[in-house]
This record gives C-alpha cells, sequence and structure tokens, in this order.
C-alpha cells in the first residue's frame, strides 16, 4: 500500500514538472489566479507560520505544523518518512545556520477536494555559514492537509538549483 502511495505522489509530481515545462515552453503568457483566494490566503499564511517558525528555530511550531504522517522528499537528501528525524535534522543542521526567503509572487495554490491543498511556489536559501549570498532559486511542493480545523504539512517535494 506504501508502494502504491509513492508511486502515485512520484507520478502527480511528474505530472506538474511536465505540465511546468510545457507551459514555460508555450507561446502564450500564463498568469496564475487563485480558484479561491480565501484558500489561497491561508495556505500563504500557513507557509508564512511555517518558514518563520524554521527561521527562528522555533521547534515547537514546525512539530505542530507537521502530520505525524509526514513525508519529505529532497532532490539531494532523499525520502524522510519519520517527523521525529526530520525535526532533528532540522535543528542539528537549520537552526541559526540557514534562512528561507520565499521569492515573492511564486506561490501557486489549488484546492483538493475532501483533502486540502496543494501549494507550489519557489525559495531561495541563505547559509549564514557559507555565505550571505541568496542560493538560486529552487521549487518546493507542499500537500497540506486540513484536518479538525487545522492545517498540517502532509508531503513536501523540495529540489534545489544548482548555486
Amino acid at each position: 500500500m506504501k508502494k502504491i502511495k509513492l508511486s502515485a505522489f512520484l507520478t502527480l509530481l511528474i505530472i506538474i514538472a511536465v505540465s511546468v515545462a510545457a507551459t514555460a515552453q508555450s507561446q502564450e503568457t500564463y498568469i496564475y489566479k487563485p480558484q479561491s483566494q480565501e484558500l489561497y490566503n491561508t495556505i500563504v499564511h500557513m507557509d508564512s507560520v511555517y518558514f518563520n517558525a524554521y527561521n527562528t528555530c522555533d521547534m515547537e511550531t514546525q512539530a505542530a505544523i507537521y502530520s505525524d504522517s509526514m513525508e519529505f522528499y529532497h532532490d539531494k537528501g532523499g525520502l524522510m518518512t519519520s517527523k521525529k528525524d526530520l525535526l532533528a535534522a532540522l535543528k542539528q543542521n537549520i537552526c541559526g545556520k540557514v534562512t528561507r526567503v520565499l521569492v515573492p509572487g511564486s506561490i501557486e495554490v489549488y484546492e483538493i477536494a475532501g483533502f486540502g491543498a496543494l501549494e507550489i511556489g519557489y525559495h531561495r536559501f541563505i547559509n549564514h555559514q557559507e555565505s550571505e549570498t541568496p542560493s538560486n532559486p529552487g521549487r518546493f511542493v507542499v500537500f497540506w492537509r486540513h484536518v479538525n480545523n487545522k492545517w498540517q504539512i502532509y508531503r513536501v517535494a523540495s529540489m534545489h538549483a544548482g548555486s
């Protein structure tokens, strides 16, 4: 069952990547407009809440936002399925060392009926131990689950451009 979910998730990511590439090659200009401004505002707010906690090493808030059954796909680090291990890695490798900066205007939000929302965007990272220059923009995809009036990060895919 887990392999089926992983396969479905990876297939969805491939479809998104092909769609983005096809749109980029199109002669037409595409301007994103949210179907629901309220949902868009909610997810942009949740992104801000999470990454404020990420940037300030607020581990309690990060733990509350991640689903217990989270999956984190990282192009360089691979797949992580343990919330405890992810939080420990963030505390050890990110806290006080790295800051995330959202690329303004890059977030797109799509409703997933009966589940939550999909957030797609670009962000950069500043590694304070190596350089104060932000990295090249990298793409991220977050599946937000809405359960018991609470938004949680359920699945994440993070892809980084070369620096």
